[in-house]
């Protein structure tokens, strides 16, 4: 693939202040004369108008806009832009020649952020240790390349990509372009780096591999305790076009309201999930925990037919809609012991059901946003925010081996301690809601990838076969859904504060603290719920 060329800049330079000179007048004093005091008194009349005029001039100037004075304003978001121009030509193959006005770099500590980030940010120290001694080489960069989806590097502020392989869907589309929004976010502050990403689901650095070298660092959506994958915000922030999820940013708000549009307690006192279960053998096993003709484990299971949904539009797969549980005027397949059931159904639970696909789910932070407690099944990976996620305090642990007794006891549980039980969904809501904000999930991309160049033993150069891309080169030649949502989520320019404050690392003894309260508080619930079931035998 050529390199792609460069065409001149569509950034005109920022305007000159005018600026007026005004001569200091000196007065005389005034001669002694014959002349009558009427007309002093008129010529002191005058005096006073004209300095008072001068005056108002004067001020009224060095008080104008500061967009008139200066080339870069007082607050940075509300007055500089970098417009998405489409219509420069030819823009699959160039970019803009000067991307980011020039000085702009020298913004940069204007207003610093006194935020401190979440504290789900310190595993960024944890998942960066691998390579804290070693450092990271190109080679050890290049070793990745045997599984990556793409190489992305940055030098000098702009974005560089070489593509290797074809991953599912549009992942690694949407992936680039949220590189590609904190180039925007945070112009001239990112460093030059370079990392291979695999947009695919399973983590593939395994620990036991690398006993004795430093391990290649590969980053992805999500890892679990074997691995050393370097997990990464996913796609769908920035929107899902095959399956109309709006970005991050909009949805967070239609989530928020359709929390309000129906109380908790007027929902009904059941377990929900819809989803795909054909993925995963443990959410084909899930089905069986539907309600039937003989046997009702407090779970209301559906399965989603994406089919169905795209020829229609999607109309029925509003995930605020969801978040009341609302199915209306639509044919669901309620899947009850023979599988066949078709029912016309009105579902409104107050708990949802998180189970894992193949790998993670990105469903994860839909469903914890909902108010209703989320009852999550045991999971065996973890993306960038969940290891900040408490049990018992953001959700309910359920058991993967035996899960409808398990969904049985918590839905039980939790219909007999309400007051508990929605506490524990508006802290997961609040969670999503407030540290999982679009702010923080492109501060956490900044710091991740600020910490990783840190770590780099060369200076990365622009890969023969890679392409510059830039926001005109995907969204203007971007088409339906795809184009809707870059434009949606796209950073109109600079933000007014730097990044959240990171924290320092964990100490071994805190971060051991940390998970051994977790272990014992899902141990604790599996005690209630043998004891449960125990006192249900006798």
């Amino acid at each position: 693939m050529e390199k792609m060329q460069q065409v001149s800049s569509i950034f005109a330079s920022g305007s000159r202040g005018i600026h007026r000179h005004f001569s200091e007048t000196i007065w005389q004093p005034l001669m002694a004369t014959s002349t009558s005091s009427v007309r002093i008194l008129f010529f002191s009349v005058c005096l006073f108008i004209g300095l008072f005029i001068s005056t108002h001039v004067f001020d009224t100037t060095m008080h104008s806009s500061p967009s008139s004075l200066s080339p870069f304003p007082e607050k940075l978001s509300d007055k500089i832009e970098f417009p998405l121009n489409c219509s420069l030509g030819n823009l699959t193959q160039t970019c803009p020649n000067d991307y980011y006005p020039k000085g702009f770099q020298n913004l940069k500590n204007v207003s610093e952020s006194t935020h401190i980030c979440p504290e789900f940010f310190r595993w960024i120290h944890e998942d960066l240790r691998p390579w804290a001694e070693t450092g990271i080489t190109k080679e050890m960069v290049e070793k990745g390349r045997e599984t990556a989806t793409f190489r992305l590097v940055i030098v000098n502020r702009r974005a560089y990509v070489e593509k290797y392989k074809q991953p599912y869907q549009t992942r690694d589309v949407f992936t680039i372009w949220g590189f590609l929004q904190l180039l925007r976010r945070y112009p001239g502050q990112l460093p030059d780096l370079d990392l291979m990403f695999d947009c695919f689901d399973w983590p593939l650095i395994h620990k036991k591999d690398y006993h004795e070298v430093a391990p290649p660092p590969l980053f992805r959506y999500c890892g679990d305790d074997d691995t050393l994958d370097i997990v990464f915000p996913d796609w769908s922030f920035w929107g899902w076009a095959e399956i109309n999820i709006k970005p991050w940013e909009s949805l967070l708000k239609d989530l928020d309201e359709g929390n309000k549009r129906t109380k908790w307690v007027d929902r009904d006192p059941y377990a929900y999930w819809k989803g795909n279960p054909w993925v995963a053998e443990h959410r084909k096993d899930l089905l069986k925990c539907n309600v039937s003709d003989t046997e009702d484990w407090n779970a209301r299971i559906y399965i989603q037919d994406w089919i169905h949904e795209e020829q229609h539009g999607f109309k029925q797969s509003n995930l605020a809609n969801q978040c009341i549980h609302r199915q209306e005027s639509m044919f669901l397949f309620l899947v009850s012991f023979n599988f066949h059931e078709l029912v016309f159904k009105f579902v409104l639970c107050r708990f949802k059901i998180y189970i894992e696909g193949s790998a993670w789910s990105v469903s994860e932070k839909y469903i914890l946003a909902c108010d209703s407690m989320t009852l999550m099944m045991k999971p065996h990976y973890y993306d960038f925010f969940t290891r900040g996620l408490t049990p018992v305090q953001h959700y309910w642990p359920v058991s993967m081996d035996d899960k409808c007794k398990s969904i049985k006891f918590a839905v039980d549980w939790g219909n007999n301690h309400t007051k508990k039980v929605q506490k524990i969904g508006r802290a997961a809501s609040s969670f999503i809601q407030e540290d999982l904000k679009m702010d923080h999930v492109y501060d956490y991309m900044f710091h991740l990838l600020t910490g990783y160049s840190k770590l780099l033993k060369y200076k990365p150069t622009v890969p023969d076969n890679a392409v510059e891309l830039c926001s005109e080169t995907m969204a203007c030649t971007s088409e339906g859904l795809a184009k809707q949502f870059m434009e949606e989520s796209i950073m109109k320019g600079p933000t007014e504060m730097g990044p959240c404050t990171m924290q320092t690392p964990y100490d071994p003894q805190t971060l051991n603290s940390i998970l051994e309260r977790k272990d014992n508080l899902v141990k604790q619930v599996e005690k209630w719920e043998k004891e449960y079931f125990e006192k249900q035998t006798n």
